[in-house]
């Protein structure tokens, strides 16, 4: 029987109209499994999907939430088929949804190529493509019919968001908070409006915590009304097209309405309705709108911990407040969540769909870019791997310090540049390029600016050492040519070199990885001290973790030290090897702002859930 949405016909792009038609999109495709079982919104749920996400497994559809009325929909976009699926393709598989990215991709480029050098002939050949533009202009409407998002109105003392079935997410969660909000906000003394996903902590029955980084939009907007003195009028729109949602999460240029980019996706003009207690439009068919203000003379309240997307809790901060005025529904509305942690999840196929869509504007601004790829324990924005077209020499160095220009590409705490041979998405590609090209120092760029407000590695908040590895072998055959030297690869593959064990003294092997049970500040360095000095074993790199870490999980090791390390500060540099302290940094090593625990369940809900699983009936 199809569930979450009222039964309305469906052109090609079968869930165009709304959040209810993508979920009978994702049954018909048998990419939803649906709970009739009862569960809670406090970590029960969490725990579910994150069996369930890290499984490979589909969307979740909870119709029964202790203490709601409404079910909970969850990881609906957790696959690269349900991602390309939000976007307008039927893809049979998880290789066809990748295709399909990439198309959208494809499509840009040709945008792209059509401003390059216009003509009669070239517009005439090109109205396919132009006509698609029309659905980028989303369409406002002052008066309508009762639109869908209001057909149940609370306003008053009825305003009450527990009501909601907004989940706690993890142990060290400071309350309950909404995971997948669309804020929408209104530049003043103008009509562009700004759309952004920023989680908010409720805080009671008609406030939320409005979590706006300082370099995202939405804080932006904000200082501008709090220097004009203004109130800021605020909606968050809950459950929408998932092209909607996905358009929301996109890196565009400030001041360009997110609602266009959605309604090119999905090729059908985003619908907006004006607000009842606020000037601001959202999108006519979304589940629930809650509408209302923030005051910038107002008193920040305390957000936090929240178990984040990083796999570390973030720490508490103070943040603006949002104060509800109102709050629409339909008439029988579904909630969407997303549960964020250590990759992968939900939110990894969201990334990666922005890597895809977005390579094409960053290899207009950056030619020499050939193919980019943002690995999954690099978590968004701690790692990018780019291919360089060696064009002339110091190429790859250009294009790391061009994409630490570039919006919000500035983040990206390391990036490994490697040659156009090389493949981005095959890891031992990659590795083999490291290992092949990267010799010492030279091979090394370490540059200071922006991070991640997320960013727990570095002693100052926002602010940093960002580290570019070039292993696209450009250094190393200037330093062949001018030595005479050949180029000699090492004797025995990374396999080798994994956690330490070689059995041939004095062989040049590429890598150890150190489990260090660390005792006092610096063990991590004394550990990558220790190995450099053991002339027995010639390793390349040496990696240093902490003791629970299992030296064969690569996946772990590569996200813990895209997350651990400084550049400036955990970079060993030694007679042309290479060590990084990829440890729990203690006070007296560098950190004075405090060092953020890693998400994990609490073993009471794991075995709740394991005695439950048969319940849910997944």
């Amino acid at each position: 029987m199809p569930f979450g949405g009222a039964g309305r016909s469906l052109s090609r792009y079968k869930y165009k109209r709304g959040l209810g038609d993508f979920i009978k999109a994702l049954e018909k495709a048998g990419e939803i499994s649906r709970i009739d079982a009862e569960v809670s919104s406090e970590l029960e749920i969490t725990e579910i999907t994150d069996r369930i996400s890290k499984s490979g497994g589909p969307a979740l559809f909870f119709r029964k939430v202790a203490g709601s009325d409404y079910p909970l929909l969850i990881n609906a976009m957790g696959s690269y088929k349900r991602m390309a699926m939000a976007l307008g393709s039927e893809a049979a598989d998880e290789e066809a949804g990748k295709a399909y990215l990439d198309s959208i991709a494809e499509d840009i480029e040709k945008y792209l190529e059509l401003l390059n050098g216009l003509s009669i002939l070239k517009i005439m050949k090109s109205l396919p493509l132009l006509y698609r533009l029309i659905h980028a202009v989303p369409v406002r409407k002052i008066t309508i019919r009762k639109p869908v998002c209001r057909k149940v109105i609370i306003t008053g003392g009825d305003v009450d968001l527990f009501s909601l079935p907004v989940l706690k997410c993890w142990p060290c969660d400071a309350g309950r908070f909404f995971t997948l909000p669309l804020v929408f906000t209104k530049y003043p003394d103008s009509k562009r409006q700004n759309a952004g996903i920023y989680r908010m902590q409720i805080l009671d029955r008609n406030t939320a915590a409005m979590h706006w980084h300082k370099h995202k939009d939405g804080s932006g907007i904000f200082g501008e009304y709090a220097r004009k003195g203004n109130i800021m009028p605020v909606s968050v729109a809950l459950g929408c097209d998932p092209a909607v949602t996905y358009a929301a999460t996109a890196p565009l240029p400030g001041k360009i309405d997110e609602m266009m980019l959605a309604g090119w996706l999905r090729k059908s003009s985003v619908r907006m309705v004006k607000c009842l207690t606020n000037e601001i439009y959202v999108p006519e068919n979304a589940e629930f709108v809650i509408e209302g203000y923030v005051d910038p003379a107002g008193e920040l309240a305390e957000e936090g911990p929240f178990g984040d997307h990083t796999g570390y809790y973030s720490l508490k901060d103070k943040y603006p407040v949002f104060h509800v005025t109102c709050i629409t529904h339909k008439r029988d509305p579904v909630y969407p969540a997303t549960v964020v942690g250590r990759p992968p999840m939900e939110d990894c196929y969201m990334a990666k769909a922005t890597e895809r869509i977005f390579l094409p504007f960053l290899k207009m601004r950056v030619p020499e870019i050939i193919d980019l790829n943002l690995p999954l324990e690099g978590v968004f924005h701690n790692c990018a791997i780019v291919s360089v077209r060696r064009a002339y020499p110091g190429a790859a160095r250009k294009v790391m310090n061009a994409i630490w220009g570039m919006g919000q590409m500035m983040y990206t705490k390391m990036i490994v540049a490697v040659g156009e041979d090389v493949d981005v998405h095959k890891p031992g590609e990659v590795f083999d390029a490291v290992v092949k090209n990267v010799r010492g120092e030279g091979e090394l760029v370490i540059s200071e600016g922006p991070l991640d407000a997320l960013d727990h590695s570095s002693d100052r908040a926002l602010y940093g050492c960002r580290l570019g590895v070039d292993a696209s072998g450009d250094n190393r055959d200037n330093i062949c040519k001018e030595k005479g030297m050949k180029d000699e690869k090492d004797g025995k593959d990374g396999k080798d070199g994994q956690g330490g064990q070689d059995s041939t003294p004095g062989r040049s092997v590429p890598y150890r990885v150190i489990p260090v049970r660390k005792q006092a500040p610096g063990d991590g360095r004394a550990a990558i001290y220790a190995s450099f000095a053991d002339r027995k074993y010639k390793y390349r790199f040496v990696i240093a973790v902490d003791h629970d870490i299992d030296p064969g999980d690569i996946s772990t090791i590569m996200w813990k030290v895209f997350n651990n390390i400084d550049a400036g500060r955990d970079l060993i540099i030694q007679e042309g090897r290479i060590g990084i302290d990829a440890t729990k940094k203690w006070p007296g090593e560098g950190v004075s702002r405090g060092w953020p625990d890693e998400i994990k369940m609490s073993e009471d809900i794991k075995e709740l859930v394991t005695s439950r699983w048969g319940e849910y009936g997944l």
